[in-house]
């Protein structure tokens, strides 16, 4: 199950201003609501994370966060995805809660997690300390000897925009797309937020038994940010492309895991930032 309960968009009344002019309309906006994940193990249950997202996909949602913070490592580690459906909920909140079933008989120590979703937030922490918290986990420099030729690169946007159901109406959806090396969809997923896409995606892959994600292509809308390459280092991806500019932390964390890091994909133009070599380029100037 995908955790398909509640419509991605909704009609709202609007007025629309045209130079002078000014009528009413209908619009389709993006619905946004709060996600809450829940860890179950035995009788013992926690809050893992609240977060705002698109409904729909939810339990891959779930999972792929879960795996991305390495509160699970393998399909194994859990034992069943389910929503609230507790009655003292309100009918209408309760498919904004997911209980991720642990297969472990009691809850794990989340203390590092703790500590992580607080300096996350927090001013003046050290950009070195979180690509560190990588490696705490496990999380090794990705050797994968995948190469795709620039004008794939290229074909990647417009293949995500294909492949995208809600943008075409709301305009206000991320896409997180993977592929794999000869440019063919494995699967896309949308949200509000892109990391929440790429979290889709990575449950996608962790209970269909996909992951590790070797010899593929993330493709995001939008900007390429730490918890993109967080993520992506965690699913082992090789190459991740965006179609607007990286951070800077971002780059330091695809430089430290080998990760090929492509960024402003427009047209036939990217800039490359790490591991140039996966990309067989076109004749160099300059």
């Amino acid at each position: 199950m995908t955790g398909e309960r509640r419509g991605r968009s909704v009609e709202v009344d609007a007025v629309a201003l045209d130079g002078a002019s000014a009528k009413s309309k209908h619009d389709a906006v993006v619905t946004e609501e709060p996600l809450e994940i829940r860890l179950v193990a035995g009788r013992s249950s926690r809050t893992l994370a609240v977060t705002m997202r698109t409904p729909g996909n939810d339990f891959e949602l779930a999972a792929g966060f879960a795996f991305g913070e390495g509160v699970v490592r393998e399909r194994d580690d859990i034992a069943g995805i389910t929503y609230c459906l507790d009655p003292e909920i309100d009918a209408e909140q309760r498919y904004n809660i997911v209980n991720l079933e642990l297969a472990a008989g009691s809850l794990p120590d989340l203390e590092r997690l703790e500590r992580h979703f607080v300096t996350s937030s927090a001013c003046g922490v050290c950009g070195r300390s979180q690509i560190e918290s990588l490696r705490d986990l496990g999380i090794a420099p990705i050797e994968d000897a995948t190469t795709v030729s620039a004008s794939l690169l290229y074909s990647l946007p417009d293949r995500m925009r294909e492949a995208q159901r809600v943008f075409e109406s709301t305009g206000g959806l991320h896409a997180a797309a993977l592929f794999d090396a000869s440019g063919k969809p494995l699967a896309v997923r949308e949200d509000v937020g892109r990391h929440n896409a790429v979290d889709k995606l990575a449950g996608w892959g962790l209970t269909n038994g996909r992951l590790p994600f070797a010899e593929t292509i993330l493709m995001v809308s939008g900007r390429a940010s730490y918890e993109i390459l967080q993520k992506s280092a965690v699913a082992r991806i090789p190459i991740v492309c965006s179609v607007s500019a990286p951070s800077s932390l971002a780059v330091d964390l695809a430089r430290e895991f080998n990760i090929t890091l492509a960024g402003f994909l427009r047209g036939e133009r990217a800039n490359i930032y790490s591991a140039v070599e996966r990309i067989a380029q076109p004749s160099r100037s300059g």
